[in-house]
């Protein structure tokens, strides 16, 4: 009797802080005995959320699933820029926000709603010639980054104690929330970077739904 394919699943992680995507899914797919298994959407080592991981033939839906719109909440600092855009290297340069305020910042919204153009941070996974460009970064090298299209669907500022401004934002593929980070500091008239990030949906996908390393350890060991 021919053995039927593994249909694979559909698992939703809650990554956690300082673990890269790959060791996210390298650890489920261990604890899940699975003999192929990719994710869909890496999420940097210092945000945290959902991140969806596909096992066995499953692993064909990554694509589709990879197309959805995200949700992310996260948090900008204003008057401080780093060459990574977060918390991952040194604030470089600082720049005065004593003249942010409500007016201000709810008038710069708009800017950021529908088809944007962004440029991607250095420190990102996008290859430049062959090679990552967070690996051509780290090594000092000039990263030239090409501009790209994205869209912003919503972005709605949850709370305001400067210099922190949270956020929350619902994007397209392709969207760097780093970048986005930056740029709404810019424009402000003043410099920024990311200090906190977490993916809260994908799609119909939702963190509320997601477990964390430990949870699907123990749901695992039990099955």
């Amino acid at each position: 009797m021919q053995n039927t394919p593994d249909p694979g699943e559909i698992l939703l992680l809650d990554k956690p802080l300082g673990w890269s995507s790959f060791q996210a899914l390298k650890k489920l797919k261990y604890l899940k005995k699975a003999k192929k298994a990719g994710h869909a959407g890496t999420l940097d080592p210092l945000a945290t959320g959902l991140l969806i991981v596909c096992t066995e033939r499953s692993t064909k839906k990554i694509s589709g699933l990879q197309d959805l719109k995200k949700v992310y909440t996260g948090t900008i600092c204003l008057g401080g820029a780093t060459a990574s855009g977060d918390l991952e290297s040194e604030i470089s340069e600082t720049r005065s926000f004593d003249h942010v305020n409500d007016t201000l910042i709810n008038s710069a919204i708009p800017k950021f709603l529908g088809e944007i153009e962004q440029t991607p941070p250095i420190f990102s996974a996008i290859k430049v010639n062959g090679k990552r460009a967070y690996e051509l970064a780290r090594k000092g090298a000039d990263v030239q980054m090409k501009p790209r299209k994205v869209h912003i669907y919503d972005f709605k500022i949850t709370a305001v104690s400067l210099p922190h401004i949270d956020f929350e934002v619902e994007c397209s593929k392709g969207t760097y929330i780093r970048t986005l980070a930056m740029d709404f500091a810019i424009a402000l008239d003043t410099i920024g970077h990311l200090t906190k990030l977490c993916r809260t949906a994908i799609g119909e996908y939702s963190l509320e739904n997601a477990k964390s390393i430990d949870e699907w350890a123990l749901l695992l060991e039990e099955d």
